[in-house]
């Protein structure tokens, strides 16, 4: 005889296990602390198997019978619904790992452990962060290029050409990722690039013209703001490091009696150690520093704890308060500015004033030559130009 909806919320537990049947194999299993589930029962193979349908009262009879009868149809067409019902719950959880997030989250990980500069998985994880609304929950194979290009779109609309197009490279290394580990098979961010705005090219203001520079190094010396913050800026135009390695500078980097700062390979931009020969001049500021160094592992900490580096807006906010404005002077221009009157000195090799830049060879064995080649040259460089400094300081 059926199970009715009644029969069903009236029965009550024994002490011992027992079952209540419906039609077609469906029937119900009470056990005595209470609980209901449904089973259906089917013989494949000459084997009698059961399923697990569901638990009462959140599969309710009418909802059982609708899932006894699918499985009856699976096995009419020869298939084992138990086995199907562990590939579906399989493929379901796959799923859930190689959404476009999960890929994401995977990739960034591995690029971390790899030693990627901290400042680079901070914005890869802030890529991610922008796109996680659009695609993050979708399984990374099913995503289309017209998905990915409308949620690129979206932050193009409000201005920023350049995160848009910093998004997309993002999304297209995860999907070569997931194309490699087997989660997806082709890449949708591939051929995108073409639909998106260019973004105008811009670059770091510097100064360049020789009294000028006498003058900001005036102001400088003049700063009144936070300690760090000056010592920051008045060693920025001797070492010709890019911003985020000066900020990221470590005490255990420094050796003053071999007058140079070694730079590891994680910290910079392409990947390769990168040493620093220290001026006089540069030397007496790290030990000025050194004097008041406390108990922080870098050279310039934050200013609200020693645990982190100098942020990245102290150096551009500080030359702001010197009046320089964001058209004028960066703490990215120091670099422009010893390049440019290097190389118009016309007394150092191209090549040298490159190798101090840390400008990539793409020429490994050239580049491996100008290492070695050029480190005395540019010791004497150093010195030169944090001399050339003093005398523009006090000649204008």
């Amino acid at each position: 005889m059926a199970l009715s909806d009644t029969a069903i919320r009236n029965a009550k537990p024994r002490d011992k296990q027992y079952k209540l049947y419906d039609e077609k194999g469906l029937f119900m299993i009470l056990s005595p602390a209470g609980g209901k589930w449904w089973r259906f029962k089917y013989t494949l193979n000459g084997k009698e198997q059961q399923l697990t349908v569901g638990v009462y009262p959140d599969v309710g009879l009418k909802e059982a019978r609708l899932k006894r009868d699918e499985a009856r149809k699976l096995l009419a067409a020869g298939i084992d619904p138990g086995a199907d019902k562990k590939r579906k719950a399989v493929a379901a959880t796959m799923a859930a790992e190689n959404t476009f997030k999960a890929v994401a989250e995977e990739f960034i990980t591995k690029r971390e452990r790899e030693g990627l500069a901290e400042v680079t998985i901070g914005k890869a994880k802030w890529l991610l962060s922008l796109l996680e609304p659009s695609i993050g929950r979708q399984p990374i194979s099913d995503i289309e290029p017209y998905e990915l290009l409308a949620a690129l779109k979206e932050v193009e609309a409000r201005g920023t050409h350049e995160t848009a197009k910093r998004m997309r490279a993002f999304a297209a290394r995860v999907f070569r990722y997931a194309i490699i580990t087997g989660r997806a098979r082709h890449n949708p961010a591939a051929d995108l690039g073409e639909a998106l705005i260019s973004p105008k090219v811009t670059h770091h203001a510097a100064i360049i013209e020789p009294k000028a520079v006498g003058a900001l190094l005036r102001a400088i010396d003049g700063y009144e703001g936070n300690t760090t913050t000056k010592l920051a800026l008045r060693l920025a135009p001797h070492v010709f490091v890019r911003p985020g390695e000066l900020r990221h500078a470590e005490w255990s980097e420094i050796d003053f009696d071999a007058a140079v700062w070694r730079i590891p390979p994680a910290k910079m931009k392409m990947r390769q150690e990168h040493a620093v020969p220290l001026s006089r001049q540069a030397i007496a500021i790290l030990k000025e520093g050194e004097a008041v160094r406390g108990h922080s592992k870098y050279v310039f900490p934050a200013l609200r704890t020693w645990l982190r580096p100098m942020s990245e807006n102290t150096l551009n906010a500080a030359l702001r308060r010197l009046g320089y404005s964001s058209d004028e002077m960066t703490s990215h221009g120091f670099r422009s500015t010893a390049s440019t009157l290097l190389n118009e000195s016309g007394k150092w090799a191209p090549d040298a004033i490159e190798r101090a830049l840390a400008h990539k060879d793409g020429d490994n064995v050239r580049a491996a030559y100008h290492r070695g080649t050029h480190w005395d040259e540019r010791v004497k460089m150093a010195q030169w130009w944090s001399d050339y400094l003093d005398e523009l300081r006090h000649k204008f």
